[in-house]
């Protein structure tokens, strides 16, 4: 007979008979099976992890039993939209298509935006990514005036009144047009180092891409920021400004980090084209994040009654096998680029597990929602399960990957400093005021 797994709330206990995937821990010891899992014993010690240990064997004295469960690191989820969340009751998007999601949230930002729109719905995204084990979250704002004087000091008020819950980062999201506007770029780069944010643009094929790259690498480096672009977030093949932001980056010496996001024509472009660019990508250290639920969702979506013929995600293997550090991530929820979504990062997982083929083996892609998304956000610690860190991790009842991945798993136990918490998320009927009118 199956037992539910309860733990104590006292932040000291011996959690065994647990399965960890190798691409979270260096623990020594450890016995990796085919899908890259172990069996290990946990020791949480006033809320760290004392001890990992190999497992298998008889529990150990007063040991919790995880029944053979699957334990992750707390999830990092590099790429999101939390100041656009929610908004689809009242401003859906009315074909599906990118160029209809854009009007819409445009409208609604010019409307609807005041801080305490942005604040509380904001509020509520954090919620439910903490109810569901994240621990780190990178939020693009709109940054447009006079939407940035609106937008950035709610975001500094979310990441005070949630420190030591959830690590919040910001990015700047303008169009990278903008950037023309030197005095207003000036600015804007200035609002952005002054929270402790992140410099970014959404870059495309405009005849002065290049120019325009030179001054936000150049205004980076003056105010040493890091960047974070959307890019090529559509099928033509002649969107390549990941090759022009690579060669930028070149260009100019940036060795702070640079996180590109989307991707997407890549996928389209000749092979040889394809080569130049990931090699250009490797050589500059980029990180990249695919983010398969709202590209799936937009990408191709015709309105003939025809059916989509590609997928809409970047080429993660080819860059991963080249050792550029690759990510996948939640972005947008419930707003007119994507109408569902929950920040579920196991839900995102799962997803991109099935889209873009992470199995057969599966290899490292855990590490696509842990490791290398927080290597992505400048997050040492984060993402790992190792011997002195803390105990921040969540516990599933699928004991292997076809197990995890099959069920939604609203029954996980999600441990932060060394106590399990609450992982029911909120209910939408708390937004329902903002909905109206």
């Amino acid at each position: 007979m199956h037992t539910p797994v309860a733990l104590p709330h006292t932040g000291h206990f011996v959690l065994d008979n647990i399965r960890i995937h190798g691409s979270a821990t260096s623990a020594p010891g450890l016995s990796f099976d085919e899908d890259g899992l172990a069996r290990a014993r946990l020791t949480i010690e006033g809320g760290r992890l004392a001890k990992i240990e190999p497992g298998g064997g008889p529990l150990a004295p007063f040991a919790v039993n995880g029944n053979g469960g699957i334990v992750l690191p707390t999830f990092i989820d590099c790429h999101t939209h939390l100041d656009k969340g929610h908004i689809w009751p009242r401003k859906p998007n009315p074909d599906g298509t990118f160029d209809g999601a854009l009007t819409s949230v445009g409208e609604d930002r010019i409307t609807r935006w005041s801080a305490e729109d942005v604040a509380r719905r904001m509020e509520f995204g954090i919620r439910c990514a903490y109810a569901h084990g994240t621990s780190s979250i990178r939020t693009h704002l709109d940054s447009i005036a006079p939407q940035d004087a609106i937008s950035w000091p709610v975001f500094a008020e979310m990441r005070a009144k949630w420190k030591g819950k959830i690590n919040l980062q910001a990015a700047s999201l303008v169009g990278i047009d903008a950037v023309r506007d030197a005095d207003a770029f000036a600015s804007l780069a200035r609002t952005v180092a002054g929270h402790g944010g992140v410099l970014g643009a959404v870059t495309y094929m405009v005849p002065d891409l290049d120019e325009l790259l030179d001054r936000v690498f150049k205004t980076a480096l003056e105010l040493n920021l890091e960047l974070d672009f959307h890019a090529d977030e559509t099928d033509d093949v002649g969107a390549v400004s990941l090759n022009r932001i690579a060669r930028a980056a070149l260009r100019h010496g940036f060795l702070n980090r640079v996180l590109v996001g989307h991707c997407c024509s890549l996928a389209r472009q000749p092979d040889k084209d394809v080569l130049e660019t990931l090699d250009l990508v490797s050589l500059a250290g980029l990180s990249v994040v695919s983010l398969p639920m709202c590209n799936m969702y937009l990408q191709d979506r015709r309105n003939d009654q025809t059916t989509p013929r590609w997928r809409g995600v970047t080429l993660l293997h080819e860059m991963a096998a080249r050792g550029i550090n690759v990510a996948v991530a939640s972005d947008n929820t419930r707003d007119p680029f994507f109408a569902y979504g929950d920040l579920n990062m196991l839900e995102v997982y799962r997803e991109a597990t099935r889209i873009l083929h992470f199995d057969h083996p599966v290899g490292d892609w855990p590490a696509a929602v842990g490791r290398n998304a927080a290597r992505a956000m400048g997050l040492s610690d984060r993402g790992l399960l190792n011997v002195g860190g803390t105990a921040d991790f969540i516990l599933f009842e699928g004991r292997r990957f076809t197990e995890l991945l099959s069920r939604p798993e609203t029954n996980r136990i999600v441990v932060r400093d060394g106590k399990p918490i609450s992982a029911t998320p909120p209910h939408y009927s708390e937004l329902d005021d903002l909905m109206e009118g």
